[in-house]
């Protein structure tokens, strides 16, 4: 069950660009640079709600998805240092998690794998058996919580936890279940030697219509184990940065597709972790829209 796709050597990366037909889009000075790079260790980079298609000219919420997606590819690639690691934070897929949609969604993807390991997470619009299908070679058996897919990663100044909250495809509301939130909970116990900073498509919702049904069992967890410092979650197509009166810090993440709302922001984030908080820097792929390069600087919370 993939969740991490490792980051690739130049050979292997040429390799898999031929196999997956992207060759074609990268000549040797485009790409030549990458793998050079100085690597920023405490920096990691968020993207979010791609809803990539299979037909990569298809436009959908009056965008095209696939060239809304490879703009912030490029702007990633393009940055002057190599992140610690990048994370993708649900709905991979279009709206059914079709098989081409995963195809071209890897085939996009493919130059961020030159620079750093990439975690994937599921949305709602995500298959689960099909995603896995997709990613054949990167396979690995997952067995800590029986079909959801989770994982838990050390960076040097914080430990993360991805969680996967796809309940049915199609279907708005998420769901973690009674065994994840287990699975949570017994992690953070064993991890409190640094921040810990938790993933997961849905946001937190009392009423379970929009984000996870249940919203109130992680709440929990989240606001208990003190060393939990933010939450990051996508799934709403609306970029926030707001704060539970527990302190911890709640990043709506935007994404790369289309907005909901008029005039809200598409594009991809720029996490830097210091020893006591976080800077977050969103990069809209509209470098004139009034929020594009917006700086927050977060504190963590009393352990």
């Amino acid at each position: 069950m993939p969740i991490t796709l490792p980051q690739l050597s130049r050979r292997a990366f040429i390799k898999r660009a031929v196999l997956a037909g992207a060759a074609a889009t990268l000549a040797p000075h485009s790409y030549a640079g990458w793998f050079g790079k100085a690597r920023d260790k405490h920096t990691v980079f968020f993207l979010s709600d791609a809803h990539v298609a299979a037909d990569a000219d298809s436009v959908h919420g009056g965008v095209n998805v696939a060239e809304n997606f490879s703009g912030c590819v490029r702007e990633i690639t393009a940055w002057p240092v190599k992140p610690a690691t990048v994370i993708v934070n649900g709905d991979l897929a279009l709206n059914h998690g079709d098989i081409g949609d995963y195809v071209t969604f890897g085939r996009l993807l493919h130059p961020v794998r030159a620079l750093a390991p990439v975690h994937l997470s599921l949305g709602n619009h995500d298959n689960r058996e099909t995603f896995w299908k997709a990613f054949p070679e990167n396979v690995a058996k997952c067995d800590a919580v029986p079909e959801k897919q989770v994982t838990v990663f050390a960076t040097e100044r914080a430990n993360w936890f991805l969680l996967d909250s796809l309940d049915v495809t199609a279907s708005t509301p998420g769901d973690l279940g009674r065994p994840q939130l287990t699975w949570l909970a017994r992690k953070l116990a064993t991890r409190t030697d640094k921040p810990a900073i938790v993933v997961c498509h849905h946001p937190l919702d009392i009423t379970g219509l929009m984000g996870l049904r249940d919203s109130l069992e992680l709440e929990e967890i989240l606001t208990q184990n003190q060393q939990v410092k933010a939450f990051f979650f996508g799934h709403t197509h609306n970029w926030n940065i707001a704060r539970h009166p527990s302190g911890v810090h709640l990043i709506n993440l935007p994404q790369t597709a289309y907005p909901f709302m008029a005039g809200r922001p598409s594009g991809w984030v720029r996490a830097a972790l210091a020893r006591d908080g976080m800077e977050i820097e969103l990069r809209c792929l509209d470098h004139h829209h009034p929020e594009h390069g917006q700086v927050k600087k977060l504190d963590w919370r009393p352990a």
